[in-house]
């Protein structure tokens, strides 16, 4: 990763500087923020008298419950004018706005954080601008790996994460070179930043706290009357955490008076006194909640790997599972017009399978490895691909085509293991030691990989002793 990643951007107005280092509970934009309570309060907004901002264990600042609150109260309410989203104000010049939609179209839609984390950085570059009350409560630093310094992005030891990561880190440094070409003739009424510079480390900032904290709700009407699906930061809203339990939940509904939507949270049960609000952020992977979030979830029952379907690493995997001839890498044409069907072979195939979640093993990858391993046409018609792609089905094509196929399976397991460097209690052992936030979470993240592999394993082997015993 480029240098440039580390530096602090120090230029826009209202700032300290910001350093991309993550802290464990880093401290917000201004050491003295507005009262963010307050403030929803004044806007029109309800926020439940039990409600209040509290330093948790595990995450930071979070909301707290200050007595009991019966389950089904409403907690939160934000009239539409609160929430922050990509588009215009009434105080927002045109021509600004319309160099912010120009810029937002170089953003791909996979990180739509970016187009919506513009707006932030326009917001907090404004100088009396409506959400400075909010975006000063903001963290001044993210846990994200983007900010990780180049030995603990390498310490995360999975290819696919640190795809993403050096893909983020390469859109950002390109980003602002487009941003500055863009912005380098603009009058400075029609500035989008209100002139201030703005670097790869501020838009990496901005992105991370839109990925970390936006939510995905319905927005306007259209003409047909369903209602858009728009990105929006709910202030205070976000600062509820994470739970796969949760004890609240976001509802929107039209207020009576003026068909506006409110954005709502609700106790989904009783809340104790002292009891964090937690919200689900969803059913995600580790990756997942580690590049948006910035923090890792221990035994994430959503967590998976990610592997390729690759004929001559089956091949290898399959001997190794002791099947004498496996032939991946040259399948008949009843076995290649399956596959062409689970879309595992073919110009346009999608060759990325999964281990773990709710599935244990992707469906696609099972009913290749039955097909494959199978060799009996016959057999095989008699079923249909969703029966073929269950693991609850058992051995649909006989007990040695799904022993061969669950050993291959535990076979590919251990050379997934194989490509990480360290082993667990290698890791398990350096987290017992004072290392930094950043390796802390990359020793987090990859022992959850590596316990989900041998979980698989483990889960598998105990099917195949079954299957044996019958």
């Amino acid at each position: 990763m480029s240098s440039k990643m580390m530096l602090m951007a120090n230029s826009l107005t209202h700032v300290r500087p910001l350093t991309c280092a993550a802290a464990v509970y880093p401290s917000r934009l201004v050491a003295q923020p507005p009262d963010l309570i307050k403030w929803v309060k004044i806007e029109g907004g309800f926020v439940h008298k039990s409600i209040k901002i509290a330093q948790g264990d595990s995450f930071g600042l979070g909301l707290v419950a200050s007595e009991d609150i019966p389950k089904g109260s409403d907690l939160i309410a934000l009239p539409q004018h609160i929430p922050l989203k990509f588009g215009g104000s009434s105080s927002e010049p045109e021509n600004s706005h319309s160099a912010l939609i120009k810029l937002a179209q170089h953003v791909p839609e996979e990180l739509w954080a970016m187009k919506l984390g513009l707006k932030l950085l326009q917001e907090r570059a404004r100088k009396g601008s409506f959400w400075w009350p909010y975006i000063s409560n903001l963290p001044e630093t993210y846990s994200v790996p983007i900010f990780f310094p180049g030995e603990d992005i390498k310490n995360l030891q999975y290819a696919p994460l640190l795809y993403q990561v050096n893909k983020r880190c390469r859109f950002l440094l390109e980003f602002e070179k487009i941003l500055k070409h863009e912005l380098e003739n603009l009058k400075p009424d029609d500035h989008p930043f209100s002139g201030q510079d703005v670097d790869s480390s501020a838009l990496g900032w901005a992105m991370s706290a839109v990925s970390s904290r936006a939510f995905r709700l319905y927005g306007g009407k259209r003409p047909d009357g369903t209602r858009s699906n728009v990105p929006m930061m709910l202030p205070l809203i976000d600062m509820c955490n994470h739970s796969f339990d949760p004890n609240a939940e976001i509802v929107q509904e039209e207020a009576n008076s003026n068909r506006n939507m409110l954005v709502k949270v609700v106790a989904g049960k009783e809340i104790k006194q002292s009891d964090p609000l937690l919200l689900n952020y969803g059913c995600l992977s580790s990756d997942l909640f580690l590049l948006d979030y910035g923090f890792v979830i221990p035994s994430n029952p959503y967590d998976c790997i990610e592997l390729k379907y690759d004929a001559a690493l089956l091949d290898a995997a399959s001997m190794a599972a002791g099947v004498s001839s496996p032939n991946f890498s040259s399948p008949s044409p009843w076995q290649q017009q399956i596959l062409s069907h689970l879309n595992l072979d073919g110009p346009n195939s999608d060759l990325k399978v999964t281990l773990g979640g709710g599935e244990l093993v992707e469906g696609r990858l099972l009913a290749a490895l039955r097909v494959v391993l199978s060799n009996d046409e016959e057999a095989m018609k008699q079923h249909d691909l969703e029966t073929l792609k269950s693991l609850t089905v058992e051995a649909p094509l006989g007990i040695s085509t799904e022993v061969s196929a669950l050993r291959t399976i535990v076979a590919l397991c251990v050379i997934a293991l194989g490509h990480f460097p360290t082993k667990i209690m290698e890791d398990e052992s350096l987290l017992k030691q004072n290392v930094s936030p950043t390796t802390e979470l990359a020793l987090q993240f990859r022992i959850q990989k590596k316990s989900l592999i041998v979980d698989v394993m483990r889960d598998l082997s105990k099917r195949v002793k079954l299957l044996l015993a019958k």
